[in-house]
Order: structure tokens, then C-alpha cells, then sequence
């Protein structure tokens, strides 16, 4: 089965994550499929805390790609940014 799944970079007490999609099988940080976005929870200032390709993420999810709870999460969360972006903008 392929997920989409967060995976683990960063050093000691300052985590960095990639969303990756990859075989259920494989270890956490090990071989993926693609990397189709980034989540920072650490970012301040100016910094980007999340950045997903929403595009990518439907398509491999069209193709039966289950999405873990947390990136479920972190798909909301970017979607409702770029509607409240949009808004302002307008």
C-alpha cells in the first residue's frame, strides 16, 4: 500500500519535516516515492512552516494513496490558508 506520510530530517530538538509518499513497508525516513511538500513547526519570522503540492497530493490520493492522520491535518490546515489568502487579496 502507498502512503503519504511525514518523514524526519532536521537536527537534535529541532525537527523538520518532508511529506513524502512511499510503500507502507519502507522505514519512516527510508526510500519514498516522491516528495511532494514540507512542514516546518518551528518556523518563525518569515519562515515558511508549510509548503504542500496540492496538486500532486490529489492525484497520488486518486490513485489510492492514503494519507496519514497528520498529513490529513496539514492538508486542511493549507487549504484554509490559501482560502483565507485568497480573500484578502480580493
Amino acid at each position: 500500500m502507498v502512503v503519504i506520510r511525514l518523514s524526519r530530517g532536521g537536527a537534535k530538538k529541532r525537527p523538520f519535516y518532508h511529506v513524502v509518499v512511499a510503500d507502507k513497508r519502507r522505514a519512516r525516513n527510508g526510500r519514498f516515492i516522491e516528495q511532494v511538500g514540507y512542514f516546518n513547526p518551528i518556523a518563525s519570522g518569515k519562515d515558511v512552516r508549510l509548503n504542500l503540492n496540492v496538486e500532486r497530493i490529489q492525484q497520488w490520493i486518486a490513485k489510492g494513496a492514503q494519507p496519514s492522520d497528520r498529513v490529513k491535518h496539514l492538508i486542511k490546515v493549507h487549504q484554509e490558508t490559501a482560502a483565507s489568502v485568497a480573500t484578502d487579496q480580493s
